[in-house]
C-alpha cells in the first residue's frame, strides 16, 4: 500500500507536467526556429510536452539551446536538436525559453540555481524574446526568500573569501559553499568549474513595499539585513569573484525589447504553477498578451 508521502509525491509530480503542458501548448509553436530549455525538475515533463507537438506537426528546422549538461541531456534523449548558445547568429533571439524556479514572488522575480545551473540559465532568460516558467505550488510565494533559504551565487573559486566577507557585510548572517551531494567530494561545482555561495537574506521586499526605502535597504535584524530584490541583486552582482546571482529581476523579455534593451529581460512573463489539486494556477506579468 502507498504512504501518504508517496501519494503526494506522485500529485506533485502529476502538477508539475500538468502546468508543463498548459504552458507548451499556451507558448510553443512548431513553426519556431530557436527555443530555450532550462534546468528545473519541470524540464522533463516541457521537453515530453514539446517532442509531442512535435511529432504531431513536425519541424526539423527547430534548435534547442539548452542551459546545462542535464537539459542538453533531455533534448538529445528526446531526439531534440541541441546547440550552445553561443552558435546563435547575431542579435538572434530566442522565439521561446522554458524554465523551472525555486520561488517566484508576486511580481515575477524569481530565485533560480538551486540545480546550480543559474549563469546558463540567465544566459538563456535573456537570450529568448520570452521566458516561461513552469513550477509546482510550493514556488509560489508573496516575496522571495520566504520559502527557499537561500540566494545561490555563482563564484569564481579563487574568490570565495573575497565573496563571502562581502555578502556579510552586505547583511547575510551566514554565507557557505555548497557541498556537492556525494560524502567527501567537496564543493559543488558548475559546468563552468565554479563554486556555488548559499547565501541566506531575510525575504525580500519589492519596490512598491511601504517600508522600502530609498537605498533599498531597510533594517539589520537577526536574521540579516531586509533588501528590495533588485537593488540586492545588484549589489551582489558588483562583488568581485562573482559570476551570476540566482535572483532574475527587472525587465521581461518584451519589456527589454520596448525599451531597447540589448541585454534582454530576466523575469518569466508567464508562470504555471501546478497545483496540489491537480488544477494549473497561470499568471501573466501585466500588460502581456499572448500572440495567437
Amino acid at each position: 500500500m502507498s504512504s501518504g508521502k508517496d501519494t503526494n509525491a506522485n500529485l506533485v509530480e502529476q502538477s508539475k507536467r500538468t502546468a508543463a503542458f498548459r504552458a507548451v501548448d499556451e507558448h510553443f509553436k512548431t513553426t519556431y526556429t530557436y527555443v530555450g530549455i532550462g534546468s528545473g525538475s519541470t524540464v522533463q515533463y516541457v521537453v515530453e510536452a514539446i517532442k509531442q507537438a512535435m511529432d504531431k506537426a513536425g519541424n526539423p528546422r527547430i534548435l534547442f539551446v539548452p542551459t546545462g549538461y542535464q537539459s542538453r541531456s533531455l533534448v538529445d534523449s528526446a531526439g531534440l536538436t541541441s546547440i550552445s548558445i553561443d552558435s546563435l547568429p547575431e542579435d538572434q533571439k530566442l522565439d521561446v525559453a522554458f524554465d523551472g524556479a525555486d520561488e517566484v514572488d508576486e511580481d515575477f522575480n524569481c530565485v533560480k540555481g538551486g540545480g546550480a545551473c543559474l549563469y546558463q540559465e540567465k544566459l538563456v532568460a535573456t537570450s529568448a524574446k520570452e521566458f516561461i516558467c513552469v513550477a509546482d505550488f510550493r514556488k509560489d510565494s508573496k516575496r522571495l526568500l520566504n520559502t527557499w533559504t537561500y540566494i545561490p551565487i555563482e563564484v569564481d573559486q579563487r574568490g570565495l573569501k573575497t565573496v563571502i566577507r562581502a555578502l556579510k557585510a552586505l547583511g547575510s548572517p551566514n554565507p557557505e559553499v555548497r557541498a556537492s551531494g556525494a560524502e567527501k567530494q567537496g564543493p559543488l561545482k558548475t559546468d563552468q568549474d565554479n563554486f556555488i555561495i548559499k547565501a541566506p537574506f531575510p525575504p525580500l521586499l519589492i519596490s512598491k513595499d511601504p517600508q522600502n526605502d530609498a537605498e533599498g535597504v531597510t533594517k539589520d535584524g537577526a536574521k540579516g539585513r531586509v533588501w528590495e530584490v533588485e537593488r540586492l541583486a545588484v549589489a551582489i552582482k558588483m562583488i568581485t569573484g562573482v559570476l551570476e546571482v540566482g535572483l532574475f529581476v527587472g525587465r521581461n523579455g518584451p519589456e527589454a525589447a520596448k525599451a531597447g534593451d540589448k541585454q534582454g529581460g530576466q523575469k518569466p512573463v508567464a508562470v504555471y504553477f501546478g497545483m496540489e489539486d491537480g488544477t494549473v494556477k497561470a499568471r501573466y506579468a501585466e500588460g502581456y498578451s499572448r500572440s495567437a
